[in-house]
């Protein structure tokens, strides 16, 4: 079985993920690990914030002692992802400031609502031909035993965004997102749709194939 530290403390992310994995992968995330270091995503492209997030608790799991006492011997792995939206008619915006678009100028998450709301608020007069965009994830795969090596996977979901929220599944901006080729968002389709095309599925399906290439 193979161990994956997923960096995050959001329990919807984490449940997403465990999801799509499966077996033969053990998760463990961040709240059993309440003394892991908090790494600030100020990188400017998804895939900066991703690597440096699997880099940093990699580094730490493999000398801290919380990270001993916690963690079985054999090949560990931290998996840390970073995603968003981004919507063409606002030049990609928000991209990596997906989480605090709603207060750009702290270091901090802003609410889904406000997240959503500020969006909307941008996109009124835009018609629905202009209101393309995709939802695009970058997963970093670092080991415990060689933290500097990371192996990067990528995916996209095309679609656009509606000019209501609707639905009550999801998180962030899934109330807003209708993928290409359904009618509905994110947030209605459910999860077992949404586990099947989504960002951040397609780049889990890239992981999964590469662990299994990985010799036993």
């Amino acid at each position: 079985m193979t161990t994956l530290l997923i960096a995050t403390r959001n329990a919807h992310k984490v449940g997403e993920i465990q999801a799509i994995l499966g077996a033969p992968f053990r998760c463990l995330t961040l709240k059993e690990f309440p003394d892991a270091p908090a790494v600030v995503e100020d990188a400017d492209t998804f895939a900066g914030n991703a690597t440096k997030k699997a880099v940093e608790l990699a580094k730490w799991l493999a000398c801290s002692e919380c990270g001993k006492r916690n963690v079985e011997s054999g090949n560990i792995f931290v998996l840390a992802d970073d995603s968003g939206l981004e919507v063409d008619a606002l030049n990609g915006t928000p991209g990596v400031h997906s989480a605090r678009f709603a207060a750009l100028d702290k270091l901090e998450n802003s609410r889904d609502a406000d997240n959503n709301a500020k969006l909307l608020r941008l996109l009124k007069d835009v018609p629905l031909e202009k209101r393309a965009g995709r939802f695009r994830c970058v997963i970093a795969l670092a080991t415990v035993s060689s933290p500097s090596a990371q192996q990067l996977f990528d995916g996209a979901c095309e679609g656009w965004i509606q000019f209501a929220a609707s639905g009550h599944g999801g998180f962030g901006y899934d109330p807003l997102f209708v993928p290409d080729g359904f009618t509905q968002s994110f947030a209605e389709l459910g999860e077992d749709v949404k586990n099947k095309l989504s960002h951040r599925a397609k780049a889990l399906a890239k992981l999964k194939v590469y662990f299994s290439r990985l010799p036993t």
